[in-house]
């Protein structure tokens, strides 16, 4: 029942809305399957321009680097139902992704990341 006063809110962040998908799942660490359920995202394997995306849960996915999949889409309108029980996202990784937003014209284009 205590709550902690001195809780902060999540700074607010601001994301290109136009760019890669491997670029901004290497950022986020989170996968919408299509079920609606926000999966934590353990290794991201590239081979050119598909990607062997494995989860905590242990499901994997082979996905396509698109700016307008559907996956892309969900991340950016934060489009999911709940996170997934058995990858465990913690609540702060959601709270960070809740203070997320993007825009067209303002915001860090994730460039330079460590797959890049």
């Amino acid at each position: 029942m205590l709550e902690n006063v001195n809780a902060k809110p999540a700074p607010k962040r601001y994301y290109r809305k136009k760019v890669d998908l491997f670029v901004l799942l290497d950022k986020m660490k989170l996968w919408p399957s299509r079920s609606g359920v926000l999966h934590g995202l353990k290794s991201i394997d590239r081979h050119g321009e598909m990607a062997v995306l494995t989860t905590h849960c242990g499901r994997s996915f082979k996905v396509r680097n698109s700016r307008r999949s559907r996956a892309a889409r969900w991340l950016r309108n934060k489009l999911h139902q709940s996170a997934c029980p058995a990858c465990a996202v913690p609540q702060w990784k959601l709270d960070k992704y809740g203070a997320t937003f993007f825009s067209r014209r303002q915001g860090s284009l994730l460039k330079g990341g460590p797959n890049r």
